[in-house]
């Protein structure tokens, strides 16, 4: 799986277009209309709560309970650090949001068709979005938005669009770190992976040991609290109090969780949720409540958990062979590769 932040690059040899790593690039492309190359807000936003105890900091942001342990620092050091990490989500969320009238994205999206200078952020995730794209036959797209919006599922209100010429959904210049967008995108299959790997950097620069969830995607690194691994839980679909089962990551994981236990209503079309199939351009995933996906970077283990959610009941254990993933079945059942054994170390009775 892929990791690294990611830009474009043409490749003369081949004569074609190659992913590179890229986050900074300056310069303004022809016709580019004018944003802020950084996500600062439009309006100020007063600093999370965050709460210290033994080691652990909680606050709230993208809409999830947020947790930083970090056993090896003291509590000085510790808050600051913490401070640090949801400031950087912050400029995350305001970069990829479509739920905030001062967000990048939603900014962005006002301007389909159009040449448009983003944010590293922006430009860093779209580019990511356009390579997992590519990399899962098209599960993962970005494009769904406009199907989610006509189940409910609303964002920041969008005017009536225009009909648009046809071409790519995504074109970059990487020297202007400028974008133009054809359709209207939700990068929530992928925006909060990349804010936990964005943020996780402030974290390694002073300790090795800790773990970061944001709301179930999360990234754990180091020993643990006590020396024997971090100990990670995967929630039961059907009784959300609970735990299916129990992992331990002795080095360095990411874990992430894609379910419908949470994000799902009442529709016209009946019950519906927001795990989008774009090659049926409805729900996904039939027979499946919940697939949890561990890797090494968050962002592609987001990405992963909800393609492989997709394939369904029928065709998650062929989808999956080679991963480590876990999967809940609309009747509580749990499954799960030979690579994922090797991190369960407690599971629920059948």
């Amino acid at each position: 799986m892929g990791g690294a932040d990611v830009g474009e690059k043409n490749d003369r040899r081949k004569g074609r277009r190659r992913i590179w790593p890229q986050e900074n690039v300056s310069g303004v492309a022809d016709g580019a209309a004018a944003l802020p190359r950084e996500p600062a807000p439009a309006v100020h936003r007063a600093a999370p709560a965050i709460t210290a105890e033994a080691c652990v900091y909680r606050w709230t942001a993208m809409a999830s309970p947020i947790s930083l342990h970090m056993p090896d620092l003291g509590e000085e050091i510790g808050y600051a650090v913490a401070r640090a990490v949801a400031e950087d989500i912050e400029a995350s969320e305001e970069a990829l949001s479509r739920f905030r009238q001062s967000a990048e994205l939603v900014r962005l999206n006002a301007c389909l068709g159009k040449w448009t200078t983003v944010s590293w952020r922006l430009y860093a995730a779209l580019s990511a979005s356009c390579v997992a794209n590519r990399r899962t036959f098209g599960l993962f797209d970005p494009r769904v938005l406009q199907r989610l919006e006509s189940y409910g599922y609303t964002g920041v209100p969008r005017e009536a669009e225009e009909p648009r010429e046809e071409g790519p959904w995504l074109e970059r210049s990487p020297r202007a770190r400028a974008v133009l967008v054809r359709a209207p995108l939700d990068l929530g299959g992928i925006g909060k992976g990349l804010s936990v790997r964005w943020a996780a950097r402030i974290v390694r620069r002073l300790t090795r040991n800790f773990l970061l969830n944001a709301g179930g995607d999360l990234l754990a690194c180091g020993s643990g609290p006590d020396g024997g691994g971090w100990q990670v839980g995967i929630e039961d679909p059907l009784a959300p109090e609970s735990l299916k089962a129990a992992l331990r990551i002795a080095r360095h994981a990411s874990v992430c969780t894609s379910s419908t236990s949470r994000l799902r209503w009442q529709h016209a079309d009946g019950w519906v949720h927001h795990l989008i199939d774009p090659r049926t351009d409805s729900p996904g995933g039939a027979g499946l409540l919940a697939v949890t996906v561990i890797g090494e970077d968050p962002a592609w283990a987001e990405v992963w958990s909800k393609a492989l959610f997709l394939h369904g009941r029928s065709g998650i254990a062929r989808a999956a062979a080679g991963r480590a993933v876990l999967w809940v079945t609309q009747s509580g059942e749990l499954g799960l590769t030979d690579e994922a054994e090797t991190h369960v170390f407690w599971r629920a009775a059948p």
